[in-house]
C-alpha cells in the first residue's frame, strides 16, 4: 500500500475575461514538477462544495491540483452575481489551463481536467478543444440539455418559463437579474427538483458557508441547448466517464451513449445517486478509480524520462 503524501494548499487567483477566478492550488510535498489536474464544479456550485476533498486525495497521490470557482459565484469576481453563462464558464476553464501552463512548479506537459455534473459536461467540451491535455475525467457528467429537461418532466420545465421571461425582460431594461433556485423540492420551479436534489445539494455545503441557491433564470434556454456529450467523439486523449446508474439529474442512458463514442474512453459505473458521488463509500470508490486512472495517464512517457 502506498503511503499518502503530504501537501500544501495555496490560495490563488487568475485572470479570466473581464475579471478573475479564485481557487486553490494543491502541491504534493517533495515532488518535483508534478503533473496537475484542474477541477471545476457543477450548476452554480463553488469549490468549497467537496472539490477540496477530491483535490486533497489527488495531491496525496502525488498529483498537483487546481480547484477553482467560476466567475460570478463564490469569492470569484464578475458582475452581476449568480450569472451562469456557459460561454463564460468555458472561458474560465481555458483561463485555468493558461494559468497552470504558465507555472514553473508543475509539469505543464502533464495536465488533466476533472469536472463533475455540469462541470463534467464542460470537461468533455474542454478536452475536445485542447488536444495538448493528457487526460480528462467526467464525473456524473451533464451531457445533454434536452435529455435532462425530459428527466425533469415537461410540466416542471414549463413552470420556469415565466421566470425566464421576466429575467430576459430585466436584462433588456438593465435591471438586476430575476433568479430561479438551483435546487428545490419536487414540483417547485428550479434547475433541479428531483427528490434527492435539494438535500443532496445542501449536504455539499460546509457548515458556516454562505451559499446562494439561485442563478439568473436567463441561463435556462442555453442549458436546454447545451449538448456537450456530442464532443466526446472528438476527444483525442484518454477520458474516464464515472456514471451513476440511478442518476436523477443527468440521465445515465444518454451519458453512456455519448461516452461510448470517445475514441479512448473508459467507463466506470456506480450503483449510487448523483449526489452520493461526493461523500461516503461512493466517494471513496470514485476517488480510488480516478487516482488509478490519472496516475496511469499522467506518468511520464519512457522517452520523455530518458536522459
Amino acid at each position: 500500500m502506498t503511503t499518502a503524501q503530504s501537501f500544501t494548499r495555496h490560495d490563488i487567483t487568475f485572470p479570466s475575461g473581464d475579471s478573475t477566478c479564485a481557487g486553490w492550488l494543491y502541491l504534493p510535498t517533495g515532488v518535483t514538477s508534478p503533473p496537475v489536474v484542474i477541477l471545476g464544479h457543477g450548476l452554480g456550485a463553488v469549490r468549497e462544495m467537496r472539490l477540496d476533498a477530491f483535490a486533497e486525495r489527488f495531491a496525496q497521490a502525488g498529483i498537483a491540483a487546481v480547484a477553482f470557482t467560476y466567475r460570478h459565484f463564490g469569492d470569484s469576481g464578475g458582475h452581476p452575481r449568480q450569472l451562469l453563462s456557459i460561454k463564460r464558464q468555458l472561458a474560465d476553464w481555458d483561463a485555468a489551463i493558461a494559468y497552470v501552463t504558465a507555472r514553473t512548479d508543475v509539469d505543464r506537459t502533464r495536465i488533466a481536467v476533472w469536472g463533475s455534473s455540469f462541470g463534467g459536461g464542460h470537461a468533455i467540451t474542454v478536452a475536445s478543444r485542447h488536444p495538448e491535455l493528457r487526460a480528462a475525467v467526467a464525473q456524473c457528467p451533464f451531457t445533454d440539455g434536452l435529455a435532462s429537461a425530459l428527466a425533469l418532466g415537461p410540466a416542471a420545465s414549463l413552470k420556469v418559463l415565466p421566470v425566464v421571461a421576466r429575467d430576459l425582460a430585466a436584462r433588456g431594461r438593465g435591471k438586476p437579474p430575476v433568479m430561479v433556485p438551483i435546487a428545490a423540492a419536487p414540483g417547485t420551479p428550479a434547475l433541479m427538483n428531483a427528490p434527492d436534489a435539494l438535500p443532496g445539494y445542501q449536504a455539499l455545503q460546509p457548515p458556516g458557508t454562505a451559499f446562494r441557491n439561485e442563478v439568473a433564470a436567463r441561463v435556462i434556454p442555453t442549458i436546454l441547448a447545451y449538448r456537450p456529450g456530442r464532443a466526446a467523439r472528438k476527444i483525442a486523449m484518454p477520458v474516464l466517464f464515472c456514471v451513476s446508474d440511478t442518476d436523477s439529474v443527468t440521465p445515465p442512458a444518454q451519458t453512456l451513449r455519448y461516452a461510448r463514442t470517445a475514441p479512448k474512453g473508459e467507463i466506470k459505473r456506480y450503483d449510487a445517486g448523483h449526489f452520493d458521488f461526493y461523500t461516503g463509500e461512493t466517494f471513496e470508490e470514485l476517488v480510488r478509480d480516478q487516482i488509478e486512472f490519472l496516475t496511469r495517464q499522467l506518468t511520464p512517457a519512457a522517452a520523455a524520462s530518458a536522459p
